[in-house]
């Protein structure tokens, strides 16, 4: 588009589903951090509607910047986004009351996962939550053949990414003081896992 804003249509297609439980799960007030925001069209969608939380949107990819700030333009419960890599130990941020990320621990080597979660167990406030969205093997299992497929091409691109097993990643969020809390089923055979910072 003309004005700088990039479309994907996935998050088109899930950004209501996953409105629906942000609002179930998210604090009504506070400062929310989004982890690897992308195009920024979730930032734009969620915030417009949690007007309640002051949305900080980031991602490693400078790339991305423009696009997420021609989304989220003339929203004023939005910052500029900031350039965050999850694996330093200095995130830059100040405490945080939620925290979301969607679809990026299969697409990285699995040091992002845990980079995620310590800097998630340091900067989010005690009773805090994360919100995580993406797809996940359960059990040992993916959840549908074409999870499967997908993460053999995944793997395919380069060894170090794939479909993360969800037991694996909640025991990483436990040894940094995030308790799996719930998770829920999404369209395309996704799940949105939330954990809360223990008090």
């Amino acid at each position: 588009m003309t004005d700088g804003r990039v479309t994907w249509p996935a998050a088109e297609r899930n950004k209501d589903p996953i409105l629906e439980v942000l609002r179930e799960v998210l604090p009504e007030r506070g400062t929310l951090l989004e982890v690897a925001s992308g195009t920024g069209q979730h930032a734009a969608h969620f915030a417009g509607h949690l007007r309640g939380l002051t949305w900080q949107p980031s991602d490693a990819e400078r790339g991305h910047h423009a696009s997420i700030a021609a989304w989220t333009a003339g929203l004023p419960n939005v910052l500029p986004p900031i350039a965050l890599d999850v694996t330093r130990a200095d995130w830059e941020v100040s405490v945080l009351d939620a925290v979301y990320n969607a679809n990026m621990i299969h697409i990285a080597p699995w040091e992002v996962c845990l980079g995620l979660m310590r800097g998630v167990g340091t900067h989010l406030r005690a009773g805090g939550v994360m919100a995580l969205y993406g797809p996940f093997r359960i059990g040992g299992e993916h959840t549908a053949p074409s999870n499967a497929d997908f993460d053999q091409s995944l793997r395919g691109r380069d060894p170090s990414w794939g479909v993360r097993d969800l037991e694996a990643v909640s025991e990483i969020a436990a040894g940094h003081g995030l308790s799996f809390e719930r998770r829920v089923q999404m369209p395309a055979n996704n799940q949105l896992v939330v954990y809360r910072r223990g008090e």
